[in-house]
């Protein structure tokens, strides 16, 4: 596996573990079939793309990729589309979570 190709696995990962939270939303607790259905698919998916990261991926660097991104993506989709409101320090708290990302893959001993 070329050196680009786990990344792309994790941002797979990522994209489609997202999509599933956007669609497990609109699920209704599990009442709408076709979110449901829908993103236990994409849940299928993600794992499948995460398992083909951490092969050349570490376990730690890979989860707080995908943790970070999809926390900031999640969030943003609960802003932007769901209409759900965040107080500034929660805000704060998201940029946090940005900077540890970007710190745990600076600093957690990638090989390149």
């Amino acid at each position: 596996m070329t050196s680009t190709l786990p990344w792309l696995f994790l941002t797979g990962a990522i994209l489609l573990e997202v999509f599933a939270t956007s669609l497990l939303n609109l699920s209704d607790g599990f009442r709408r079939a076709l979110p449901t259905i829908s993103s236990l698919v994409l849940y299928a998916g993600a794992f499948f793309c995460l398992s083909q990261a951490l092969k050349h991926i570490p376990l730690g660097i890979a989860y707080a990729v995908w943790c970070g991104f999809g926390i900031v993506c999640i969030v943003a989709i609960g802003v932007i589309v769901f209409r759900q409101p965040l107080s500034l320090p929660a805000y704060g708290g998201i940029g946090l979570i940005i900077l540890g990302t970007i710190l745990a893959c600076i600093f957690g001993g990638i090989r390149h």
